[in-house]
Order: structure tokens, then sequence, then C-alpha cells
């Protein structure tokens, strides 16, 4: 059993691998890489701005859980990841379902209510699912998913694929009993699951000092018998690094890993819900530490980027969401004849 890990994000790693498909030593792969992980955190944010205002402006009703901040693990994560491998998420999806490769027409074409939308407009945006993507659901229950996670792992391990199971959970999932359930059998079943901790340090208003007596979530790791592992959260490639590390020993029947990825959501808990304000200088701090405009950083040293081809990514991003709020908007609602439709499996039951 591996000791849980601390690595400390400060540029390239040599344990960190910069390409996931182009072999060792292409540096045109290299770029791309890294290119598409920032295009799709810029993506997520995009996206999720987006939903802001239109929640703000009652275009969107009901509310929606923001990952702004946190588009790093989203994108680290999924980067790592085969298009068959599984996913679950929590209520604060968007981003792994994004990530994963979900369509952004139809996710919003869900969160305004129309019938082209993932769950028909019935779901909202606690319920995006896409099967043919391994995008096994988000899920509004707290560390609701764990337990999908892991018998999805099951499933791979019954069939004799080399499929994995990944799981996004927050530090106040961390707590739920079936995550520690789960986390336990897929250890003694020596499952294909990768369990992430998306650390962004607070519940709706609880800091997370206050929940958790450890310093870290992944210290568990070792009462389950995993390894786990503490990642800088806002570094993508950190991150991808560390799912690339678990996967590979997913893969070869080594068992799960517990990730914790310290990351920060700069915005409430969700925009209908305004917690307690929180410390001016650590916001100030965290978004300093911004996993954008790392990577962009990161980039542009190495000559990879400049002004010119960012801005052209972020203009991308913003017509993408804009034709898909369109789309959404151009869709029509879920018929009235359909009300009694995907309530149970079969039909309505009487």
């Amino acid at each position: 059993m591996a000791p849980v890990t601390k690595r400390e994000a400060t540029g390239r790693r040599p344990d960190a691998p910069l390409r996931a498909v182009p072999a060792a030593g292409n540096e045109m792969g290299e770029m791309s890489d890294r290119i598409a992980m920032l295009t799709m955190m810029v993506r997520i944010r995009a996206f999720e701005m987006k939903l802001a205002e239109l929640v703000r402006n009652l275009a969107i009703k009901g509310t929606f859980h923001p990952s702004v901040g946190q588009e790093a693990v989203a994108a680290g994560v999924c980067a790592a990841l085969r298009p068959d491998d599984y996913i679950t998420s929590n209520h604060r999806g968007h981003g792994h379902a994004l990530a994963k490769g979900a369509d952004m027409n139809r996710m919003m074409a869900e969160l305004f209510g129309r019938h082209t939308g993932y769950c028909k407009g019935k779901g909202g945006s606690m319920h995006i699912a896409d099967l043919e993507l391994g995008m096994l659901g988000c899920n509004g229950i707290v560390g609701g998913g764990m337990g999908i996670t892991a018998g999805a792992a099951l499933s791979a391990k019954l069939r004799g694929t080399d499929q994995v199971s990944v799981g996004f959970f927050g530090d106040g999932g961390a707590n739920a009993g079936i995550t520690h359930e789960s986390m336990n059998l897929a250890a003694a079943w020596q499952l294909p699951a990768i369990f992430i901790c998306e650390n962004n340090q607070y519940a709706l208003s609880m800091p997370i000092a206050k929940a958790v007596a450890m310093p870290d979530i992944a210290l568990r790791a070792a009462g389950y018998g995993m390894p786990g592992e503490v990642v800088d959260g806002n570094d993508v490639l950190a991150v991808w690094a560390a799912t690339g590390r678990a996967v590979d020993r997913a893969r070869r029947g080594g068992g799960p890993t517990l990730l914790e990825c310290k990351t920060y959501r700069w915005l409430q808990h969700s925009l209908r819900v305004k917690g307690p304000d929180r410390p001016a200088e650590e916001e100030a701090a965290w978004k300093a530490k911004c996993p954008i405009d790392r990577l962009r950083k990161e980039l542009t040293r190495e000559q990879l980027l400049d002004d010119a081809g960012f801005a052209a990514l972020d203009a991308a991003a913003a017509n993408e969401v804009e034709d898909a709020v369109a789309f959404a908007m151009a869709s029509p609602e879920p018929p009235l004849e359909e009300i009694e439709m995907d309530v149970y499996a079969g039909g309505f039951i009487e």
C-alpha cells in the first residue's frame, strides 16, 4: 500500500508527462494536449459565467451550483481518461460533464427546461447524464454518486475490461456514509475505481477546518487500504499526472486510489443560496492561483501561446456558449402528454 503523498506544482515535474496520446518526444503533441486542457477550462468557465448571468436574470428558473475556479480538476481528470471510462458527478457537475464530452447545446437546453435537453428538460442542472459518453450522471444527493462509481468499477472487473470508474465528490461528501462504504468495498474487492475529492474548502458555508479534524482527506486512504495523494487542484497538469498514475494502476488490476484535489470555488454555494461572506484576503489569494491563468502563463513563457491565441480561444468559447443559449431558447418545452413518461422504468405505474 502506497503512502499518502503531496506534490508541489511548480512548473514541469519529471513524473508528470505532458502528453496523453501522442508519443513521447512529440513536442507538437505536448503542446496540443496542454492547449486542449486550457481550451476545456475556458469553455467550462464561459459556460458557468453565462449560467450565472441567466439565473440572476431569471431567464433560467431555479438555481445552479457553480464550479468557477475549480476547472482544473474536471479538465485534468477527464483528459487522463478514455472515452469508454466512466465518471459520476455531484451537484456541482457541469465541468465534469463538459470535460467528459457532453454536448453544450443539450446541457444548456436542459437548464432551460427544454425538450432537447439531456433529460428532456425534466432533470435540470443536477441530473445531467450521457451513458454513451460514460457520464453516469450528476447527483443532487451529497455523496450519492459514490455507490454508482463502485458499481461501475465492479461491472468493469466482472466483464474483464480494463475500464476505470471515476467518482467526483466534495469535501462535504467525504463525510457521507456511502462514500466510506464505497471506498471500503472498492479496496476490499480491488476495483478499478478512482475517487476524486474536489476539496474546494467549503460545504454550503462550513469551512473544511471546522468539519474535518485531519489536515488532508487523502490521509483516510490508508484506513481503506488504498493509496492516497494530495494534489494541487489548481494545476491542471498536476491533476492530469496524478490521475494518470491512478488510472494506470487501476487498469493493471492494482485497485482503487483516493486523490484529494485542493481547490477553491469563487462564487457562492449556489446562485440562490448566499452563505456568509468569506474573508476577502482568502478569496484574493485563491483567485491569484487561477488555474486558467497558470496554464496560460506557462504556455506563454514557452512561446506556445500568445495574447492573440488566447483571445481566440476565449472568443470561441463565448461564441459556443451564445450558440448554446440560442439553441436552448429555440427548443420546445416538454409536451404535456409526456408528463408521466420517464417517471418509472416502463412507464407510469398504476
